[in-house]
C-alpha cells in the first residue's frame, strides 16, 4: 500500500544501514564542553558518515535487487556494525544536551540525537539482548505462516491475495485467526524489547522511548498528540459517512446478524487482513449507476508502452514542472523489471546512493494503470532526494517523516482523466457523473487508512511509556481501534493474544505516524500546488501538469530538506505554517453530498 523510499539520511536515522566511521568523535567527560565543541563534533561525524555512506548504500542495493548468501552477508554486517556507531553518535550528541549552542547546532544535534528508533542501552549485553529481540521479531513475522486443519500451510502474501476477493465469511475469519496465531509467541519479547529501549532512551535524556518518538515534530512531545487529534476531528465527519456507508452494504451483503448496523464493523470483512484499507470491497460499497472509468492498463497496452516508457512519461510529468531531467544514470542503473534468473525485492522504491545524482528505483513494474501511478509516486521521491542534496547531510531528508510520502502521494493525485487525455492516453474525460465511483474508490484508500494510520502509534505511546502494563497490551489495542475505526475484532480475544505483532511494522519498529501525515498533507499540497496552477476545476479534477510555476513553489519547499522545522517548510508552499485536513472535504464534496444521500435513513456511528 505504502511505497518506501530509500535516501541515505533516512537510513542513517533508523539505523538500518549507515553510520559513522571507526574515527567517531568521542568527547571527553572530564572537560567542560563547549559550543565550538559541539561544531567540531558535528562536522566531524558528518565527516565521517559521507566516507561511509556510498558502499553502505551500495551493498544495501546489492541485496535488494540480487538476495544471495553473499549480499545478505555483507548488508548485514553494515546493518549490525554500521548501527551501532549511529548509536554511539547519538550518545555523543546527548553529551552537548545542556550547552548553549546557536539554533542550527541545536537542530543537528537534535536530529542526530532523535534519529535513533529503539535505543540500546550503553551496557554491551543489554544492547546485545536488544537487537536479538530485535532480529528474533522479524524472523517470527517473516516466517510466519497458517496451517489449516487439511494441513494446507499459507503464508501472509497468499492469504491477504485471497482476503482481497474471497467473500465467505467463514474463511475470511479463519485466516484472520490464523495469521494472529503467528504474533502470539512475541509478547513477553516485545514487552522485553520496550523495557530495553526505554533504558537506552533515558541515556539520551528521554523520559522513555515514546518522548523519544513523539519529540521529532518540532514542537513539545506532549502536544505533538493533541496535533494528531486536532487533525483527525477535521476527517472524523466524512470517515464516519463513509463507515456508515460502508457497513450498512455489507450489512445486506453479509446479513445484519454478521454486520449489526449499530455496532463497529467486523474486521475480517473488509478486504483486508488489518483492516487498514477498503478498497477490496469496492464491489459491495460501489455506486450503482453505471461509470465511464478510464481504463489505463487498456490504454498502456494498446498504445504498446513498455515499461521503460511508463518511466519516461512521468518524467516528463516533473520535467513539464521545470524539473530538470533524471541524469543517464538513472536510466542505466535503476531496476525496471524483475530480472530473469535471480531474487530480487519487488517492493517498488526510490533510491539516493550517493546523496547526489546517483537516483534509481527499484521495481517490477507490470503494464498496468496501478503501477503507472506508482512510478510517479516513486519519482516523487527521487524529485525530493535531489532538491536537498546540497544541504548539509543531517538536513538531507524531509521536513518531517510524512513529508516525503506525502509529495509521492501528491504527484499521483495529478493523474487525473485531464492529465492522461493531455499525454494521449484517453481521447475525452468522462462527465462529472463518474467522479462519485471515482472519488469513492480513492476514499476507500485512502480516507478508510487515516484512522489506522492514526492509532498504532497511539498505541505504541501508551506501551513505550508505561501507561499500560503488557497484560493490557491487546485490549488497548482494540479499545483504540474501536474508538478511532469503528472496527472491532470478529471474535473474542484470548488473553495471551498479541494482534498489534501481526501487522508487520510492530515488530519491525517502523514508526506509523508518517503515514498518517502524509494523507493529510497531500490533499494540502495537491490544493496549494492547484490554486498556484491556476486551476479553477473541482479538486479532485486537478492536474499540475505542464505548470512551472505549480513546480517552482514545490522545489522550493523540496530544496529545504529538513533545514528549517517542518512548519517554515509548509509554509514556503501553503503559505500556512499549519496542517490543515480540511482540503480532504474539498476534494471528496461530492462524494460526501452523496454519502449523505445514501446514509439519510440509516443509523451512524458506534
Amino acid at each position: 500500500m505504502i511505497k518506501h523510499k530509500r535516501t541515505l539520511l533516512a537510513a542513517l536515522v533508523s539505523i538500518t544501514l549507515f553510520g559513522c566511521g571507526d574515527n567517531a568523535p568521542q568527547t571527553d567527560t572530564s572537560v567542560t564542553l563547549t559550543a565550538a565543541d559541539a561544531k567540531a563534533f558535528l562536522q566531524q561525524a558528518q565527516s565521517d558518515i559521507e566516507k561511509m555512506q556510498v558502499p553502505s548504500a551500495h551493498a544495501e542495493w546489492s541485496y535488494a535487487t540480487n538476495i544471495n548468501y553473499d549480499t545478505a552477508a555483507v548488508s548485514a554486517y553494515f546493518n549490525e556494525v554500521l548501527s551501532t556507531k549511529v548509536a554511539t553518535l547519538a550518545k555523543e550528541a546527548a553529551k552537548f544536551n545542556d550547552i548553549e549552542v546557536d539554533a542550527d547546532t541545536r537542530r543537528q544535534l537534535d536530529l542526530l540525537k532523535n534519529g535513533l528508533t529503539m535505543p540500546p542501552p550503553s551496557d554491551p549485553k543489554q544492547a546485545e539482548r536488544l537487537a536479538k529481540i530485535g532480529s528474533d521479531l522479524s524472523a517470527m513475522y517473516g516466517s510466519g505462516e497458517y496451517c489449516r486443519e487439511d494441513g494446507t500451510c499459507k503464508n501472509l502474501v497468499q492469504m491477504s491475495s485471497e482476503m482481497a476477493t474471497e467473500r465467505d465469511a467463514d474463511l475470511l475469519l479463519e485466516y484472520w485467526k490464523g495469521w494472529r496465531e503467528v504474533a502470539k509467541p512475541m509478547a513477553p519479547l516485545y514487552a522485553e524489547q520496550v523495557t530495553l529501549a526505554n533504558a537506552g532512551a533515558k541515556e539520551l535524556g528521554f523520559a522513555n522511548v515514546s518522548e523519544l518518538w513523539r519529540g521529532k515534530y518540532d514542537m513539545p512531545a506532549d502536544e505533538f498528540p493533541k496535533e494528531l487529534d486536532r487533525l483527525w476531528s477535521q476527517v472524523e465527519p466524512f470517515y464516519e459517512s463513509l463507515h456508515c456507508h460502508v457497513r450498512a452494504k455489507l450489512g445486506e451483503h453479509y446479513g445484519e446478524d454478521v454486520v449489526p448496523q449499530d455496532q463497529p464493523i467486523p474486521a475480517h470483512l473488509l478486504g483486508n487482513m488489518w483492516a487498514q484499507t477498503w478498497g477490496n470491497v469496492y464491489d459491495i460499497v460501489k455506486p450503482q449507476q453505471e461509470m465511464q472509468v478510464p481504463d489505463v492498463t487498456a490504454a498502456l497496452n494498446a498504445q504498446g508502452y513498455s515499461e521503460i516508457d511508463m518511466v519516461k512519461q512521468a518524467e516528463s510529468f516533473f520535467s513539464s514542472l521545470g524539473f530538470e531531467a533524471l541524469p543517464e544514470t538513472f536510466w542505466e542503473r535503476s531496476m525496471f523489471v524483475k530480472p530473469e534468473g535471480r531474487d530480487v525485492q519487488c517492493h517498488a522504491s526510490a533510491w539516493d546512493l550517493d546523496d547526489k545524482d546517483d537516483l534509481r528505483i527499484k521495481m517490477c513494474i507490470q503494464k498496468t494503470g496501478e503501477e503507472f501511478n506508482v512510478i510517479h509516486h516513486e519519482l516523487g521521491h527521487n524529485y525530493y532526494q535531489r532538491a536537498y542534496k546540497d544541504q548539509p547531510l543531517l538536513y538531507r531528508g524531509s521536513a518531517n517523516d510524512g513529508f516525503h510520502e506525502a509529495i509521492g502521494d501528491t504527484i499521483a493525485l495529478s493523474i487525473t482523466p485531464k492529465y492522461l487525455k493531455q499525454i494521449g492516453l484517453i481521447d475525452e474525460i468522462p462527465d462529472a457523473s463518474n467522479d462519485i465511483g471515482m472519488l469513492m474508490q480513492v476514499a476507500l484508500d485512502k480516507i478508510a487508512f487515516i484512522p489506522f494510520g492514526l492509532m498504532v502509534d497511539q498505541w505504541r505511546w501508551k506501551v513505550m511509556s508505561g501507561e499500560v502494563t503488557p497484560e493490557q497490551y491487546n485490549d488497548l489495542w482494540w479499545e483504540l481501534r474501536e474508538k478511532y475505526q469503528g472496527v472491532k475484532a470478529p471474535v473474542a480475544r484470548d488473553a495471551d493474544a498479541f494482534d498489534p505483532g501481526a501487522k508487520y511494522h510492530v515488530p519491525a519498529n517502523v514508526p506509523y505516524t508518517r503515514y498518517f501525515l502524509a494523507h493529510i498533507l497531500q490533499f494540502q499540497f495537491h490544493k496549494a500546488l492547484c490554486d498556484i496552477a491556476g486551476d479553477e476545476g473541482p479538486l479532485n479534477r486537478c492536474s499540475i501538469y505542464g505548470s512551472e510555476a505549480a513546480g517552482k513553489a514545490l522545489n522550493d519547499m523540496l530544496e529545504m530538506g529538513m533545514s528549517q522545522p517542518w512548519q517554515n517548510a509548509l509554509e514556503t508552499l501553503t503559505g500556512s505554517p499549519e496542517m490543515d485536513a480540511s482540503t480532504i472535504a474539498a476534494y471528496f464534496a461530492p462524494l460526501k453530498t452523496w454519502l449523505d444521500e445514501q446514509n439519510s435513513t440509516r443509523q451512524c456511528g458506534w
